[in-house]
């Protein structure tokens, strides 16, 4: 599933993010939600989360 809706996205599930800096090489990286920072229903490049362990991305795929 991807991370384009936010009604399918909630604290406490796995995801797969892509950072900012990894956004050209298209690199992922895995945690679970801690909150949502996007306000919109939804989003072309994914919703915008932060991870347990802070780090910000946007949501490429709902592990």
């Amino acid at each position: 599933m991807d991370g384009k809706v936010k009604s399918a996205i909630r604290p406490g599930i796995r995801v797969s993010i892509v950072l900012k800096k990894d956004q050209c090489s298209g690199m992922l990286t895995e945690g679970i939600v801690k909150e949502i920072l996007t306000n919109s229903p939804t989003h072309p490049h994914g919703i915008k989360v932060r991870l347990e362990n802070g780090e910000v991305g946007r949501v490429k795929h709902i592990l």
